[in-house]
């Protein structure tokens, strides 16, 4: 806070103070024991004078004097009866004083007399934060290919993501160094809509989190077991005959087994089971080149001269 603001606070106190004149001193500054640390609040958040905010010090002393329930000539009326529409206001109040009191006690952790000396520094950083937000939900809104990852991807173009994320982006900064008259409703409305895409954010920063972790995790590879239709093994010797009872043997002498041991009987047309003893073949008659044959895809021994 610089000194211009703080002689814009003590002005405007001095003349709240001047149009209660008629109350007694002990309840006048009752009512003002707590208006510097909401004029300061009014003033960082830096769009415009505390009179186009609060209205003129008589206004709001006026105001003071009726919340309070004081009426004209400066003597109070007897103590409402309380009622239930009233507790909302208490209680904001209530919140409103803790919270200016969290904020001084907070300030000297950022080096500052109030906390929210520190964060007033920090706007910059919301406004290019605020407008990269909206451009991710723009580009959400315009159908986004698939999950949104770190840019603002609209039609799956990285030409549009950029020009899209520094239109918003500046758009956010303008907007920001603007200093608007707001009423009630729109600055409710704004708080509301910075909470809504505050936690948008904060929920597509959990999301990309989670991709990023998860993705490099083992995925098994789909093959294709070339052996998956074989049924019987028939083994051959150089002569081209069938071996009857043969073993099938691995590098490390461990048996290779393939098959199911079911066979077909042509003479009952039905399968029939053979005993799997760890040879081959299971179903002789079932040998594709019959014994004595020479295999068709065995090459002859030449013969010696």
């Amino acid at each position: 806070m610089n000194a211009t603001d703080t002689d814009e606070i003590t002005g405007y106190v001095e003349a709240v103070r001047a149009a209660l004149a008629g109350l007694p001193e002990d309840v006048r500054e009752g009512l003002l024991e707590d208006l510097p640390e909401h004029l300061a609040e009014v003033v960082a958040d830096d769009i415009g004078t505390l009179a186009d905010r609060l209205g003129p010090p008589s206004v709001y002393a006026a105001e003071l004097l009726a919340s309070a329930g004081f009426v004209g000539g400066g003597f109070p009326d007897p103590p409402p009866s309380p009622r239930r529409r009233d507790l909302p206001r208490r209680w904001g109040s209530a919140l409103g004083r803790r919270a200016r009191q969290l904020d001084v006690a907070t300030g000297p952790l950022f080096g500052r007399s109030r906390a929210t000396e520190f964060l007033v520094q920090l706007r910059p950083a919301w406004w290019v934060l605020r407008g990269y937000l909206i451009s991710m939900v723009l580009a959400s809104m315009l159908g986004s290919e698939g999950s949104l990852g770190l840019l603002p991807r609209a039609g799956g173009s990285e030409l549009v993501a950029f020009l899209l994320l520094g239109v918003c982006v500046v758009a956010s900064i303008w907007f920001g160094r603007r200093r608007f008259q707001l009423n009630k409703t729109f600055r409710l409305g704004h708080g509301v809509a910075t909470a809504i895409l505050l936690i948008i954010g904060l929920s597509g920063f959990s999301d990309a989190d989670q991709n990023t972790r998860f993705q490099d995790e083992f995925s098994p590879a789909n093959y294709i077991d070339q052996n998956a239709d074989v049924q019987d093994v028939f083994v051959y010797d150089k002569q081209g005959k069938l071996i009857e009872g043969a073993r099938l043997l691995d590098q490390n002498g461990q048996p290779i087994r393939l098959g199911n041991g079911v066979c077909f009987d042509e003479a009952t047309q039905s399968y029939m089971s053979r005993e799997d003893n760890g040879t081959y073949p299971y179903c002789v008659e079932n040998a594709p080149f019959r014994m004595g044959e020479t295999s068709p895809s065995v090459a002859p021994e030449p013969t010696p001269r």
